[in-house]
């Protein structure tokens, strides 16, 4: 089975002013598109054929370039689509409490992920990601991510920014800063929480 481009959950004007149409247009319908053809390309005829998106991703380090740029690539925008909502909304119940106890407040938690995100050099992404139990920020290069067997820091994410420039270009330019504070405005806190619940 091939894999396919996962329709977004939302229209693409739906997370305006905080994310253009264009900019999602372009990042749903060209790159992750894109993501998506190179992959199957690149596991076409291969023993890769056939895995899930999971397996491919848990071994990284042993694929070709291709496959795990790819397959990063898809995974991570199929997790990022879900984790936005036009709704926006605060954390509440156990994640809130998880937020409070380990960063202090859910302020403290932004500026860790919003630096996380401001200082990965060049093209990545930033992660909160639940470790041995424990809620934890960290950040990855290109379409790598905390499931990978090549992770600096490995977990399971429960939300994800994507911090490359197709992202947020058209409407913030340089100022990365900006987007990330921004973002925040239209997390989907109940997928988040979802995510948090299962990696438990």
């Amino acid at each position: 089975m091939a894999f396919t481009l996962p329709n977004l959950p939302y229209a693409h004007e739906a997370l305006e002013p905080h994310i253009d149409a264009q900019t999602m247009q372009i990042h749903h319908g060209k790159h992750h598109q894109a993501y998506v053809d190179n992959l199957n390309k690149a596991i076409a005829g291969t023993e890769h054929e056939g895995k899930s998106l999971e397996e491919l991703v848990a071994s990284a380090g042993s694929i070709s370039p291709a496959v795990r740029n790819n397959g990063g690539g898809h995974w991570n925008h199929s997790f990022f689509w879900e984790i936005l909502s036009p709704n926006g909304g605060t954390p509440s119940g156990e994640l809130s409490d998880a937020i409070n106890s380990t960063f202090g407040s859910l302020e403290e938690l932004k500026a860790k992920v919003n630096a996380a995100g401001a200082t990965r050099f060049g093209s990545g992404w930033a992660w909160i990601i639940v470790k041995d139990g424990k809620l934890e920020v960290t950040s990855t290069p290109n379409q790598d991510n905390p499931l990978m067997d090549v992770a600096e820091v490995k977990g399971t994410p429960i939300l994800g920014m994507d911090v490359w420039e197709h992202a947020y270009y058209l409407k913030y330019q340089n100022k990365r800063p900006d987007y990330l504070t921004a973002i925040w405005n239209v997390i989907n806190w109940d997928k988040v929480a979802e995510h948090f619940k299962a990696a438990q």
